[in-house]
């Protein structure tokens, strides 16, 4: 039996180097891949023949343009809605990564922290350059809380520092950590099934089908947690403290 790990490497599909450099067309890219034509297609269908009456796919996919919608609303403000197109398609892949990686044979792209740190290293980066931008040099007041003793500078300014550039690591491996650890118990919990037999294998598959149920809502509330933090920072660039 595979090992609960066994599940997270990365193998090339189509070998490529250039340059001294491996830039193999993986199962993690065919995976990507395979997530990006799946949210296509859903929206293409959904949209297609659009009525006043919506069918079952446009109510979906209006639920999750409205859901989006208000959450760049209640976080960002009126000035988030420029940037409504980027937050959107953030959410569905992160939600459509997460939702593939549990159907059994699949791969789960956001278990890779180098995807997730990928992911969190652009907004960190666009968010930073968004408020430069809007602020110049007043943006920097960001590190500095509004009212606090100018005497705490020396405290705070620090902290406020390495909190801001910690920003892409919390978020990658937030999300990194509980898809990984979801789909190793898993594994792990399955191990156990046959090998107990009917009798007592009924134990662990009772508990195999309630982590599952668990993991498809942490898959749904891990990319909204993601979502919705970048939604926050995204705030503190546009309007500081």
């Amino acid at each position: 039996m595979a090992g609960p790990l066994e599940q997270f490497e990365v193998n090339p599909i189509v070998p490529i180097e250039i340059g001294g450099f491996d830039v193999s067309f993986t199962n993690a890219s065919l995976f990507m891949v395979i997530n990006v034509a799946l949210l296509t297609s859903f929206f293409l269908f959904a949209s297609r023949g659009r009525s006043l009456v919506p069918t079952r796919l446009q109510s979906v996919a209006e639920i999750m343009y409205e859901a989006v919608a208000n959450m760049i609303r209640d976080n960002v403000g009126s000035g988030g809605r420029k940037y409504f197109p980027f937050i959107f398609t953030l959410f569905m892949f992160l939600l459509t990564c997460n939702l593939v990686g549990m159907i059994p044979g699949s791969f789960t792209v956001t278990s890779h922290v180098f995807v997730t740190f990928g992911l969190a290293f652009v907004i960190f980066i666009g968010v930073t350059i968004i408020g430069i931008f809007t602020h110049g040099l007043h943006f920097l007041r960001l590190f500095f809380p509004h009212g606090a003793p100018l005497w705490t500078a020396v405290i705070l300014t620090p902290v406020e520092i390495i909190s801001y550039l910690a920003r892409p690591i919390t978020l990658a491996v937030r999300l990194f950590a509980n898809m990984t650890v979801g789909h190793v118990l898993l594994k792990v919990v399955a191990g156990f099934v046959a090998p107990l037999g009917i009798a007592l294998g009924i134990l662990p598959l009772g508990g195999l089908v309630a982590i599952t149920a668990l993991e498809f809502m942490i898959a749904v509330i891990q990319a909204y947690v993601f979502t919705i933090l970048t939604c926050v920072y995204l705030h503190e660039a546009l309007h500081l403290h």
